[in-house]
């Protein structure tokens, strides 16, 4: 199980820095044409979540592989459940139903990674 948990930690570490590093350094321009929803919300919150994305997808790796405070990968993949329902929310708003799937798929990964290194495999 704990080969399982890290594949899962390791996807969505890869998936989150992909997704945080374009939101926070990609101009909002860019990002626009593929991220409609970047267009109508401020700057400042478009680099606040890649930031969160890019803090979230570290924590899921760094804390467990080095021993040092390794509870923060169990908090990273908690915060990050809370970015996928706050996504799932605001997609739902817009009726952008298309984008749905990914923020579950997101959404359940990061629900197993906080429930296998709670109970299945501790951190």
């Amino acid at each position: 199980m704990n080969l399982g948990l890290w594949v899962v930690q390791a996807l969505l570490a890869v998936a989150y820095l992909f997704a945080g590093v374009m939101k926070a350094r990609q101009p909002i321009e860019t990002l626009g044409k593929s991220m409609h929803w970047v267009n109508l919300v401020p700057v400042g919150f478009v680099r606040f979540v890649g930031i969160a994305e890019m803090l979230g997808a570290i924590g899921l790796i760094l804390p467990i592989l080095t021993g040092i405070l390794p509870w923060l990968t169990i908090a990273a993949a908690v915060g990050l459940v809370l970015v996928q329902i706050g996504a799932a929310y605001f997609h739902l708003s817009r009726r952008e139903l298309s984008v749905l799937p990914i923020n579950l798929i997101l959404l359940i990964l990061a629900a197993f990674v906080v429930y296998g290194r709670i109970a299945l495999v501790p951190a």
